[in-house]
């Protein structure tokens, strides 16, 4: 009877005069994923998106000359297919009628839940923590993070040139490279910084950079002109190297995440055991399509 929950499992919830069922459950923090990923809904097996690339520049027209005409042309294809998360338990007939507790703490149903939307948590920050891995690429064939994301007029990067821990310095370094960043075709697109992205070991060191009145660690009374650039702050909780921190953009169709199903719960009861059976359900998958969407450094 492996897995099954069973009078055995937890002989003292069998008895009243039990003061507390602890440590099974936490007070729960808003959900992260969501704040950094472009949630949709899709009714299908699975969604695509096309890099198109952009037209050349208008040229100057001689009077009387021809129009120049232009074209453009395919790139990548990335591909988001659902994945299916379930998890469930069984309990024993005897287990439900014995159980002093199961209506004053143990909730089974709602410790399920948890570990569904932890699970969605670590899934979706998972892109960030493998960011920098070869093993994990994107449409165009490498890591989210890369210096060398190639496109019809070069290779491109959206990460720091030199790998830096998160400063003043090394954050003016990187909100540069997204003001200076080109499509395809080398063109100045204009994205525009949104949320800075750190683990809890940088969150202090984040909230003096973003939220000093003055420059942060100078005694020169200068501005703060990093903190008046209105970037939102983000501590990511699931985020696995302590010293690694993104900078997320307003691009379109970089960090994604598609629904094919919420979270479901359903249950019943075996006929030949009366065990009762719990399941949890639910579909989705993350990911990015145009890799502008982050910026990026692991790090010194």
């Amino acid at each position: 009877m492996a897995n099954i929950i069973s009078t055995g499992s937890h002989p003292k919830l069998l008895f009243p005069g039990l003061h507390k069922v602890c440590m099974a459950e936490y007070n729960s923090w808003e959900e992260e994923y969501s704040q950094v990923f472009d949630v949709q809904s899709t009714d299908k097996n699975y969604e695509e998106d096309v890099e198109i690339t952009a037209f050349d520049l208008a040229q100057v027209k001689a009077e009387g000359s021809a129009f120049a005409y232009t074209g453009h042309s395919q790139g990548f294809t990335k591909r988001y297919t659902p994945v299916a998360y379930g998890l469930g338990f069984i309990v024993t007939y005897e287990e439900m009628q014995d159980n002093q507790y199961l209506t004053k703490g143990v909730k089974r149903a709602k410790l399920l839940a948890r570990s569904f939307r932890i699970a969605k948590e670590i899934v979706h920050f998972n892109v960030f923590n493998r960011a920098f891995d070869s093993a994990y690429l994107g449409g165009d064939g490498l890591e989210l993070v890369s210096t060398a994301h190639a496109t019809v007029s070069g290779t491109m990067s959206n990460k720091l040139a030199t790998n830096a821990d998160l400063s003043e310095a090394s954050l003016e370094d990187m909100l540069t490279m997204i003001r200076v960043a080109k499509n395809s075709k080398g063109h100045p697109i204009q994205l525009k910084e949104k949320t800075l992205l750190v683990s809890p070991y940088e969150r202090f060191n984040a909230q003096r950079i973003l939220q000093s009145n003055l420059q942060n660690d100078t005694n020169l009374n200068a501005k703060n002109i990093v903190g008046s650039l209105g970037i939102k702050l983000m501590v990511g909780t699931y985020l696995t190297d302590n010293d690694a921190w993104f900078m997320t953009t307003d691009v379109d169709a970089g960090l994604q995440s598609f629904k094919r199903q919420g979270y479901t719960f359903a249950q019943d009861n075996d006929f030949d055991t009366k065990n009762a059976k719990h399941a949890g359900y639910e579909r989705y998958v993350p990911g990015w399509t145009d890799w502008r969407g982050v910026y990026g450094t692991p790090g010194a």
